[in-house]
């Protein structure tokens, strides 16, 4: 058993994530905003890659008044669970993820962590150990399962989401496509890693829905076909 595995992500007319120099960038506006936020609201838990922690710091709370006010009468915490895939435990400590907004905090780590990173964390997050060199995210996605993590969102980064791909844990995608042009070979891209080399393992995704929106389109896509 596993949650369900929603990839949100969004990116240039190019591909890209943001800079090259990782500089978070707008793609998108309040529309998508707004669509993300209910997401987030919908979601038990929110994951992101320790990438996209050092690069925009993210908070990973749910700005609308309302939205958490709804989730506290459903009788469910303000914000949901937030997650850092941290294979070496790089997380600052004062990182906005572990501060921002009340809600538990997991932070994974591969075997090879430093102990004394996970005791300078441990105070604001439950440290979960899972793989030997690398968080194995099989065997962690099955641990949050058994925490009653039932439907998890994923916002990045490029190295997570092709983690996931590549270990065919990706249910649906919702990707903004906004009307940009970032360049840069080096720019993070949706899906980065190693990468996939030979056509018969790329992971097929079933176009389910698509709409304009602000400058831009909104593809939400599930998972196709077996490989």
């Amino acid at each position: 058993m596993r949650p369900r595995v929603h990839v949100n992500v969004a990116m240039s007319a190019d591909g890209k994530l943001s800079t090259r120099e990782r500089r978070q960038v707008k793609i998108s506006g309040a529309a998508d905003f707004a669509r993300v936020d209910r997401l987030k609201s919908e979601s038990d838990a929110i994951m992101v890659g320790i990438g996209t922690v050092l690069a925009d710091d993210p908070s990973l709370t749910i700005k609308s008044p309302e939205l958490r006010a709804k989730r506290t009468k459903q009788g469910l915490p303000e914000h949901p669970i937030r997650i850092v895939v941290d294979s070496a435990l790089r997380t600052p400590p004062d990182a906005s993820i572990l501060h921002k907004g009340e809600g538990l905090r997991i932070i994974s780590c591969s075997e090879k962590a430093d102990t004394v990173r996970r005791k300078k964390l441990e105070p604001f997050a439950s440290i979960v150990t899972s793989g030997k060199d690398r968080v194995d995210l099989t065997l962690f996605l099955s641990l949050l399962s058994e925490q009653g993590i039932r439907r998890l969102m994923v916002e990045g980064g490029g190295t997570l989401i092709w983690g996931l791909f590549e270990e065919g844990l990706v249910d649906e995608m919702t990707c903004f496509v906004g009307n940009m042009i970032i360049g840069g070979s080096t720019a993070p891209t949706l899906a980065d890693g190693e990468g996939f080399i030979n056509e018969s393992v790329f992971p097929r995704l079933s176009l389910h829905h698509f709409e304009q929106m602000d400058q831009g389109i909104l593809l939400h896509w599930k998972k196709g076909k077996d490989r």
